[in-house]
């Protein structure tokens, strides 16, 4: 428990700084700090209480299922543009906040998947979900949705070719939980 609370030291720290400041803010009536709490931190705990579990149940099947084989032979570091294109449409279909990518992230790198996939698929999910493209079409337009996906995907997939390449040269150790 000790070696716990010394490895988290950071965390409980912000914790309990967090919870000062808003009993502060209580007691001296800052409104600021007080609306802060009313409004977004409760809806903020509330969406990640209803999201996060059934991320989590989702990315334990995942785990389960999906043996590291398929990932390595679909998205690993051979699969060329098919595991990109595969990433893209993993990402595309997703819903959620971006919170809720990483998670899955990290099952794909446990699996074998590829940096540059991952980092196709962290950027993909952060811009261009279905979900998320509706609304902007409803509230933007087709023709400039349309071109911000035409110049923002090919700009995802280059971005991860150029941070593979330069994490790979530069001898960043990038360990993989089962390679350990």
């Amino acid at each position: 428990m000790i070696s716990e609370l010394k490895k988290y030291r950071f965390d409980f720290t912000v914790i309990v700084l967090s919870a000062g400041l808003i009993a502060v803010s209580y007691l001296a009536g800052w409104t600021t700090g007080q609306q802060l709490t009313e409004t977004t931190f409760w809806r903020f705990l509330k969406e990640m209480l209803t999201i996060l579990p059934c991320m989590f149940i989702l990315i334990g099947l995942f785990d389960v299922w999906i043996p590291r084989e398929k990932i390595e032979k679909h998205v690993g570091t051979g699969s060329g543009f098919k595991g990109i294109a595969l990433m893209i449409l993993l990402a595309v279909t997703q819903a959620g906040p971006l919170y809720a990518a990483f998670p899955v992230a990290h099952l794909l790198w446990k699996k074998g998947c590829s940096l540059r996939n991952i980092f196709v698929y962290v950027g993909t999910f952060s811009a261009a979900k279905i979900p998320m493209i509706t609304f902007e079409i409803g509230f933007l337009g087709l023709k400039f949705s349309l071109l911000r996906l035409i110049l923002t995907i090919p700009m995802f997939i280059l971005i991860a070719i150029v941070m593979e390449k330069n994490l790979r040269n530069k001898k960043y150790i990038i360990q993989n939980q089962n390679d350990q």
